[in-house]
């Protein structure tokens, strides 16, 4: 059987060296045999990606080829259409140029959709073509959440008028557009995978701000008008006192967010210009990562791994506030939290809800504390015990006890770097060779932001750079170094960065450690000691994951001193 002739699309791929000819003739076979289309088959087989037949199909019509990934999006042009207009026609607009609005396209011979565009927005239209894949996270980026927005912006009630009395704060709070405007800033939020949502009242608006990779973004600023509608409507959710604005207060609810079950903590603080409210997102999804996924990679993961796996001792995690404790303390219970055995934790607050574990929320308004708590779960036969948070001396002898008679002791302590835990504890009184007995490792750690790998850019730097911050390269080393592209693209929300890595420094007990401690030794004497029994510390870790092109020099810099 004669092969089927290359067509058109085959001889431009092979002129931009897209595709070889054995590629060709192997994809023109399987479209012969499948029916499927030409450049559906090279997709599907990866011989090309999307982007790159769109670009040639777009350079075959005459028309220019536009990278929504890298191209910047300017949001004045986006919101000037219908949501549901870009999604019926699969267009987007991007840009102004020369007095005219570009519009990506997935198919710019639509005369239908470039006369509505014409009309909807009064200018002249300059179509560019971009997948249909990239034209979608386009508009739900930039079109739904807006056009969402605005619409519910616009129904709200005068709510400064209010004499804020309950009754008029508790109508408000019900009322349907402040409702679905609170739900539209935890959805949004959610989507693009922030941890945390500010909603700060000024003097003449309010500021909405979302914290993504550690860093917060300003998202947008609403009217002064719509402050106490939101603020009765988030205490309504968490059960907290709408008519008392004199006093901090916390609580948390659960929501559905596009199908994503979400925890969301609450706390308020008053301000001189109102009460400013924090929600921390606590994705329950997130809980299920491994300790490879956070980035703990292997003799820190083999160490840390060990120790938590044995029937008894103390681990602890250090790390400032936000630097990802409760999340690697969680990703230790999962592999731990069996059927046969007892899983005990005290938190404050409990930010995951875990199947098969028995979780103790502290409340110190009625005499629950750490202390008190511990001494009650140890009557109740735990084999694993996790306390969220040392926080003083009777917590800390507690914890050691608990390892002494027998129980694992999972835990948590503020401090820049996994020796200054040691000496931390023997600070707050319990006894050098009480923590040398118990203690078996301890984990400090951070979190870096990851480049964003469809925009990152390669970098250089001089030897005499490298020694200087503690990177020097072995001879022969070859090492690809990325940086953050500064305008970033779609993909990453215009940040150069998408997502975070753990950065690790675990700590382990031995013979020669545990007669310098009961010897009151320093931190950094410990830390020297560790180091040469081969010890990475945090900035050690961080660049092992330069050099793997997952973050960038500045970035670890930034995160570890």
């Amino acid at each position: 059987m004669e092969r089927p002739r290359q067509d058109r699309l085959g001889r431009l791929l092979l002129q931009s060296n897209l595709i070889s000819e054995e590629q060709l003739t192997e994809a023109l076979d399987e479209h012969s045999s499948s029916g499927k289309s030409l450049g559906r088959v090279l997709i599907d087989k990866g011989m090309i990606t999307e982007g790159q037949l769109t670009s040639v199909l777009a350079e075959q019509i005459g028309i220019r080829y536009t990278d929504l990934s890298t191209h910047p999006i300017d949001p004045g042009a986006a919101t000037l259409i219908d949501a549901n207009l870009a999604k019926r026609y699969t267009v987007v607009p991007i840009d102004f140029e020369d007095s005219k609005l570009v519009v990506a396209m997935a198919d710019p011979t639509n005369v239908f959709a470039l006369d509505d565009l014409r009309i909807m927005t009064g200018m002249e239209i300059l179509p560019v073509v971009s997948t249909k894949d990239d034209i979608n996270a386009t508009i739900g980026r930039y079109l739904h959440s807006t056009a969402d927005m605005e619409g519910a912006l616009d129904d709200l009630p005068m709510l400064e008028e209010l004499e804020e009395s309950e009754d008029e704060l508790v109508e408000a709070a019900e009322d349907a557009p402040i409702v679905k405007y609170v739900n539209l800033i935890i959805t949004e939020a959610v989507g693009e995978n922030a941890s945390d949502v500010h909603i700060e009242p000024a003097e003449k608006d309010v500021r909405i701000r979302y914290r993504v990779d550690g860093v917060l973004h300003e998202i947008r600023r609403s009217p002064k008008r719509i402050h106490p509608g939101i603020v009765s409507r988030v205490k309504i959710l968490a059960n907290l006192n709408i008519a008392e604005r004199r006093v901090p207060q916390d609580g948390r609810f659960a929501m559905d967010a596009n199908g994503r079950l979400v925890d969301v903590r609450v706390a308020t603080v008053p301000t001189i210009h109102g009460e400013k409210i924090v929600l921390r997102i606590l994705d329950r999804m997130q809980i299920l990562i491994s300790l490879t996924d956070l980035g703990m990679l292997g003799g820190p993961l083999k160490i840390f791994s060990d120790s938590f796996n044995k029937p008894y001792g103390t681990v602890i995690v250090t790390g400032h506030t936000g630097s990802g404790k409760t999340t690697t303390m969680y990703a230790a219970l999962s592999e731990l939290n069996r059927r046969e055995v007892n899983v005990i934790t005290v938190e404050d607050p409990v930010e995951y809800q875990v199947k098969g574990l028995n979780q103790v929320h502290v409340n110190t308004k009625v005499g629950l504390t750490f202390a008190a708590t511990l001494r009650s779960i140890l009557r109740c036969d735990p084999d694993i015990v996790m306390i969220g948070e040392i926080r003083d001396a009777e917590s800390a002898k507690m914890a050691i006890e608990s390892a002494l008679t027998g129980h694992m002791v999972l835990c948590t302590l503020h401090t820049n770097d996994a020796p200054s835990a040691i000496t931390r504890m023997v600070e707050m009184g319990v006894e050098p060779f009480l923590i040398a007995s118990a203690v078996d490792s301890v984990v400090s750690q951070r979190l870096a932001r990851r480049l964003c790998t469809r925009c990152r850019s390669e970098a250089e730097y001089d030897a005499e750079y490298l020694e200087k911050i503690g990177l020097p390269m072995e001879e022969g080393e070859e090492v690809t170094f990325y940086k953050a592209d500064p305008k970033g693209c779609a993909l990453c929300n215009n940040t150069g960065f998408r997502g975070r890595i753990g950065i690790y420094e675990v700590f382990t007990m031995d013979e020669e450690i545990e007669r310098m401690l009961v010897k009151l030794a320093t931190s950094r004497e410990l830390g020297v000691a560790a180091e040469k029994k081969g010890m990475v510390r945090l900035r050690q870790d961080g660049f092992i994951k330069v050099k793997q092109g997952i973050t960038s020099i500045e970035e670890i810099l930034r995160v570890v001193m």
